[in-house]
């Protein structure tokens, strides 16, 4: 078992802030948990823990933003999309300010905290946002070159982060390009494309369906705005048959990203696996199970509608 996405996020954090000067990390009295603490321990006249108030944080990330620094303001990722969202489009994307946003514990993988903090809306929020970029990296590698990238741009940002540790998908040495449709495996007539943590679950899904003799491709898209349109039209175009998977609602990301690509470049049927409603409060292994977002769900799920 690798990291979870969010330890990932802290330890580059920790290591660019004593890079550049510039950078400057606030978070919502969830540091622990976001992980930000880790770069408040290497440069704590740069780090500013802002107490449960999202909107006055984003706010001073704006400010700060305007006054040639590069913030990263972190918190969970129900509070830093949804609580602060007139917050975000007014005051950050609207001057087009240069702020980082990281959204910890997406998803319905936070488990035990229930439907309130379970942000299964915040690509959507996010994607909407006039001007914003939208990262979903799925293992700690990937995290690490996406907070590399977005720390090198001059645009506003958001990172979407999980609470639980995953499995590598990429390792120390790969280099990885954030911004592309990552084919991760390669099969022949289906497709899934897929984002976050469900990379992990669509590849052991897919290894399942092998043993059945059906070789489905797996694209890992972590860049969901800006996208690479021509990526996916690639795939979209030598595939007969179109799946998307994600822990977010099937409205409003990734599964209404490909529908759109597919409608403007190249028209296919688009099956989706993602949220559907409310979840519950669990364990985020019994929550995944429950609403078919596990190995096995994605499984049933392909194999039902291929048959």
């Amino acid at each position: 078992m690798g990291k979870a996405t969010r330890v990932a996020y802290g330890e580059e954090l920790a290591k660019l802030i004593q890079e550049n000067k510039k950078i400057v990390v606030l978070d919502a009295d969830l540091a622990g948990s976001t992980n930000s603490a880790r770069a408040g321990k290497v440069a704590p006249e740069r780090f500013f823990d802002m107490g449960i108030a999202e909107a006055n944080m984003i706010g001073v990330a704006a400010g700060l933003a305007a006054s040639g620094y590069v913030p990263f303001a972190s918190s969970f990722a129900m509070f830093c999309t949804g609580r602060v969202w007139e917050q975000v489009r007014n005051s950050v994307a609207y001057p087009h300010l240069n702020v980082k946003i990281a959204g910890s514990h997406a998803g319905i993988a936070v488990g035990e905290d229930g439907v309130t903090h379970q942000a299964t809306e915040d690509i959507a929020i996010m994607r909407a946002i006039t001007g914003f970029e939208v990262y979903a990296p799925c293992d700690q590698y990937e995290t690490k070159a996406v907070v590399d990238y977005v720390a090198a741009t001059m645009n506003p940002c958001y990172i979407r982060l999980g609470r639980s540790a995953v499995e590598d998908v990429f390792d120390e040495n790969t280099k990885i390009d954030v911004t592309k449709a990552n084919v991760i495996r390669k099969g022949q007539k289906t497709a899934v494309f897929c984002t976050g943590l469900m990379v992990q679950n669509t590849l052991a899904a897919a290894e399942m369906l092998a043993q059945e003799g059906i070789d489905i491709t797996v694209v890992d898209i972590c860049a969901i705005k800006p996208c690479d349109e021509d990526g996916i039209e690639a795939i979209l175009s030598t595939h007969e048959n179109i799946f998307t998977a994600e822990e977010h609602s099937v409205i409003g990301g990734l599964g209404s990203l490909i529908c759109e690509i597919a409608t403007e470049r190249c028209p296919k049927k688009i099956m989706r696996i993602g949220m559907r409603g409310f979840a519950e409060s669990g364990s985020w292994s019994d929550l995944m199970k429950e609403y078919g977002l596990d190995a096995n769900g994605v499984y049933s799920f392909i194999k039902e509608h291929l048959a």
